[in-house]
């Protein structure tokens, strides 16, 4: 009750606040000041702020905070993780470690046992300190020091999976700090915001690294975990319902978690490589992938364009980009504004990311013959009105699609090209015949992903005009934003992402050139009469908003 009277006496809380904080703190069984932060009644900053005032420990901002490297070596991380404590730096002879509760003297007696130096406490954030912990130890490396010891003993340690026998590997993925390792790495992948999880095996090294808004970060993991990559493959195996004999041929598979009441769907790869075998996780997170086509970060004039296209009853409407561009995305977010009780949709994918509400979704299944022509062959007996195709691979799927659209159904799907003018070019090239493709296409808007500035922390600027690219103009004295970095984007400068669009539609120009087979350039020529923004152009607007940045759009388009 000491810290009750101390947070009504600051009048940070009332009588009422600490009494449902008492109910909540017994039912979750977690510590008092936990509770009072959970249900909103304090904000962990002022309850700190006020803790420390009483107790004389300063609050500490440990984001800015300089940590000393020799310091961290002093304290063993089974102390580290178990009294979840941040040792910083030396100070005037005491020892100066990062703590998130004010009352947890026992640690502090057990650092000062332990290093044999006088030890002075400082107030942190707890998200702070275990960020720190992440950084400064590595990811589970509790766990890992758990595994080695158990290892140990047993003589479970396997650092290849050379030489491992499938029940010595079962055995393995089944224990609990494994299990707990896999899972941490899971969940700080989500905690991330990251779209795949790379675990990649290098000779004497497991590579384990998160892609946060289209890049690749490293994953802060202790050198250790190499020691064990036969049991953390073996757990994924398991998880994916794989064979985990099998370690020469690539297998897929899929997993499904829950976290924080959100369901995530993971669809694993498993490819044979040198020192090992290599897995690929891609997260689909059913809750924050689903956008509207507002979110989607077209501009007005696009977005008006786009919506009329997918209320036309027929035609066929491309969307074309590289992988990891976002095109099937932009489909399930056209989807998501058609569907409705007065039209039936179908969809042939390959796999079925996300489950839409209202639309009827098709996997493709090769190992049955399930392919993407065989299954629009069947659903247009099924008499749908919109029909979306994962992705037009062959002339048989291009043929079917163009089937589909003939007989009055709108088609909606994906195309590899570089640019909307290229995808007439492409259906040509894969069989289909000019006068098709000019009768049936009525749009093709190609995209691409670039990172948002953190609206946090993004500052303006005046950019000098000789170090911009050529094709970017601005008027005297127009300022840009560039990326700084804070809490908000964890010092990144960048927070999710937006498409950049490149939309053609069709007309009649555009139609005769396509009859006629004329090439490529001449193609855009006839759209940006008819108001083709190029992709670059689009990244320029965005640039000039504050949306995104210079090297962004140079990154992600070309001239």
């Amino acid at each position: 009750m000491r810290l009750a009277n101390i947070l009504i006496d600051k009048g940070l809380v009332n009588q009422e606040q600490m009494s449902r904080a008492l109910e909540y703190k017994s039912s979750k069984r977690i510590r008092l000041d936990r509770a009072l932060i959970q249900i909103g009644a304090v904000s962990e900053k002022d309850l700190l702020t006020a803790l420390g005032e009483h107790l004389n420990m300063p609050l500490v901002n440990l984001v800015q905070a300089p940590v000393d490297p020799e310091v961290v070596k002093l304290l063993p991380p089974k102390l580290v993780y178990r009294r979840r404590v941040m040792p910083l730096w030396r100070r005037d002879g005491l020892l100066e470690v990062a703590i998130s509760n004010p009352f947890e003297s026992y640690a502090l007696d057990d650092i000062q046992l332990l290093t044999g130096q006088k030890v002075r406490a400082v107030l942190g954030c707890e998200e702070e300190i275990e960020r720190l912990i992440k950084e400064y130890y590595g990811l589970g490396g509790d766990t890992i020091n758990e595994l080695t010891g158990g290892v140990m003993e047993n003589g479970l340690l396997s650092t290849g999976v050379e030489g491992a026998k499938s029940e010595d590997l079962m055995e393995m993925a089944q224990e609990a700090s494994v299990i707990k390792l896999v899972n941490e790495i899971i969940v700080e992948a989500v905690n991330e915001r990251a779209s795949d999880i790379h675990i990649e095996p290098y000779e004497g090294e497991l590579s384990i690294r998160y892609r946060v808004d289209g890049v690749l970060c490293p994953a802060s993991v202790p050198a250790q975990i190499h020691q064990f990559q036969a049991a953390i493959i073996s757990r994924i195996k398991i998880l994916a319902n794989l064979n985990i004999a099998e370690r020469r041929l690539p297998q897929d598979g899929r997993i499904k978690f829950f976290i924080g009441g959100r369901q995530i769907d993971v669809r694993v790869s498993v490819i044979p490589m040198i020192f090992g075998e290599g897995i690929v996780m891609r997260l689909l997170d059913k809750a924050s992938v689903l956008y509207t086509l507002p979110q989607l970060g077209m501009d007005e004039e696009t977005f008006v364009s786009f919506k009329q296209l997918i209320d036309r009853p027929h035609g066929i409407i491309l969307v074309t980009g590289p992988t990891g561009s976002g095109k099937t995305t932009t489909l399930y977010a056209a989807l998501n504004a058609i569907v409705g009780q007065e039209i039936k949709v179908l969809t042939v994918e390959d796999p079925v990311e996300y489950n839409l509400r209202g639309v009827n979704q098709i996997p493709v299944d090769h190992q049955v013959g399930m392919t993407f022509e065989r299954g629009l062959r069947s659903i247009l007996r099924h008499d749908p009105d919109v029909v979306m195709i994962g992705e037009i691979r062959d002339l048989e799927t291009a043929q079917a699609a163009v089937q589909a659209s003939l007989t009055g159904h709108l088609v909606l799907s994906t195309l590899h090209t570089n640019d909307a003018c290229s995808a007439p070019m492409r259906l040509m090239d894969m069989g289909i015949e000019p006068y098709l493709v000019s009768s049936t296409l009525i749009a093709s808007m190609a995209q691409r992903l670039v990172r948002k500035l953190c609206n946090e922390c993004k500052e303006p600027y005046e950019p000098n005009p000789k170090t911009l690219p050529a094709d970017l103009k601005l008027s005297p004295n127009e300022r840009l934003y560039r990326a700084v970095g804070c809490d908000a984007c964890r010092q990144t400068g960048y927070k999710g992402r937006s498409g950049v669009y490149e939309l053609m539609l069709m007309n009649e120009d555009i139609a005769e050139l396509i009859t006629h087979r004329k090439p490529t350039y001449e193609i855009v020529t006839a759209a940006r009469k008819n108001g083709l923004r190029l992709l670059r152009e689009d990244g320029w607007l965005k640039t000039r908003r504050g949306i995104t940045d210079v090297s962004e759009v140079v990154k992600n388009t070309a001239i």
